[in-house]
């Protein structure tokens, strides 16, 4: 009986730790992300879509430090991630239009920026300003 309640006792003590341990993978990863210290923010990110592997603000800071880097293939990798796990992530569908923009890719980027002024929120005044630039530049 003694040991069935020290069992029970520990399993309760080391599953929250596990579980705050867990967490604090993105608060680490957000804070040297904001201090520009890009490859251990993205080791801390990385950490945390493996305990979380539905975090799609770790996606998005990923595709952030990947954006930095100029690795635009990953960053379009992390941001369909992102919009997979949350398909109203509007920060998420702004970077991945902007994105398909610079690769001038105007029909996708279009597509994309009306998805986001259908479910704009946040982010209306940078969307509007998105659909000028695309006709602009899709007319050149």
């Amino acid at each position: 009986m003694i040991t069935k309640f020290l069992k029970i006792v520990l399993i309760m003590i080391c599953i929250p730790n596990h579980l705050l341990a867990n967490t604090l993978y993105f608060q680490e990863g957000l804070e040297l992300f904001n201090s520009k210290k890009y490859d251990q923010a993205k080791f801390k990110f990385e950490q945390d879509i493996v305990f979380n592997p539905k975090s799609e603000k770790s996606y998005l800071y990923l595709s952030k430090i990947f954006e930095s880097l100029n690795k635009k293939d990953l960053q379009e990798q992390n941001l369909n991630t992102v919009i997979l796990l949350n398909p109203k992530n509007e920060e998420a569908i702004y970077n991945l239009a902007k994105l398909k923009l610079d690769a001038s890719d105007y029909k996708e980027s279009k597509k994309l920026n009306e998805k986001l002024i259908t479910l704009c929120q946040k982010l209306c005044d940078r969307s509007k300003k998105l659909k000028t630039e695309i006709e602009n530049l899709s007319k050149k």
